[in-house]
């Protein structure tokens, strides 16, 4: 266990510094124009945040053990195959979750 000197310390200090971070960009900046490379550089934030939260639960799966499975993979071409085509999230993910449902089905 951690001391509960030490607990409050580091919850302020991480308070602290996430509250600097927010600052920077909204205290600092907020009232100056940015440049028009960190603009277009900061649309594709949300474009990567995604694929970064689900890869490592698609290519190193707990549920697996860390090793990759076929069924995801698959899912995961069939999602991007139909957001491709289709041009919209809503039905990407939903041809995912019937992919997701349906393959270990037909797979075994």
């Amino acid at each position: 266990m951690i001391d509960r000197t030490t607990f409050w310390i580091v919850i302020v200090v991480l308070g602290l510094c996430t509250y600097l971070i927010r600052f920077s960009f909204l205290g600092i900046l907020g009232n100056r124009p940015l440049p028009l490379w960190m603009v277009r550089a900061l649309r594709y934030t949300a474009v990567a945040v995604l694929p970064a939260l689900v890869a490592p639960a698609v290519l190193w799966p707990p549920a697996t053990g860390g090793s990759p499975d076929p069924v995801r993979l698959v899912t995961v071409a069939i999602t991007l195959l139909a957001g491709i085509l289709s041009r919209n999230m809503i039905a990407a993910i939903a041809a995912g979750g019937a992919a997701f449902y349906l393959l270990p089905q037909v797979i075994g």
